[in-house]
């Protein structure tokens, strides 16, 4: 498997998984500005809606953060990297990947838009407060979302919340947020994942 991604945008959480699944892939940042990969081809010819994360399998590519963690997890069942299919948590799960994707991830990614209105940042800001007091709610005493089980959930919620620090968000008036980022960042695949993007600087 080859894995397309770009330092510390939202295929981290994508970049997480594949080490704590522990399954052999190949990784390639992408250059947002050119499109090009390093044989020369045209990133659009990988993945037809041009963005990363996108993840080339023996079936064929893969794209869509969300899909491309499902079906890491599923690679390696032993893992737990998903609570099993069909079972409640499962569903909670599918439940917590589209919480983070629609409301946390879409709901933050305005923030890097540099042209975008001091006051419309505001709003974005105080809607996502609200979000995180949910999110503090759901967290507290745990180490993980699901309890002592890491999950993809928890790979993707953890990129998602260190956007923050780089957005002008103050996480310490949320002292369960703080300690949940800290907790999944000491996690070897995310050590592992952080060395291979280059991100220990930041």
């Amino acid at each position: 498997m080859k894995f397309y991604y770009s330092p510390g945008a939202c295929s981290h959480a994508s970049h997480i998984a594949l080490f704590e699944s522990g399954i052999k892939f190949e990784a390639e940042a992408i250059d947002k500005k050119t499109k090009k990969l390093k044989d020369g081809r045209d990133f659009w010819k990988v993945n037809p809606k041009g963005y990363i994360p996108a993840l080339e399998t023996d079936k064929g590519v893969l794209a869509e953060g969300v899909a491309i963690m499902q079906y890491v997890a599923e690679q390696a069942p032993a893992k737990n990297l998903m609570p099993k299919a069909g079972s409640w948590d499962h569903n909670k799960a599918q439940e917590w990947m589209n919480y983070i994707a629609t409301e946390m991830h879409k709901g933050m990614s305005p923030l890097f838009n540099k042209d975008l209105p001091d006051s419309y940042k505001t709003t974005i800001k105080e809607n996502l407060n609200k979000k995180f007091d949910f999110l503090t709610t759901q967290l507290t005493g745990k180490d993980f979302i699901f309890g002592n089980q890491f999950t993809v959930c928890d790979a993707y919620l953890y990129t998602i919340l260190g956007w923050t620090k780089h957005l002008g968000i103050d996480l310490s008036k949320w002292p369960a947020l703080m300690s949940y980022v800290e907790k999944v960042k000491m996690r070897p695949s995310v050590q592992a994942a952080i060395k291979a993007e280059g991100l220990n600087a930041h």
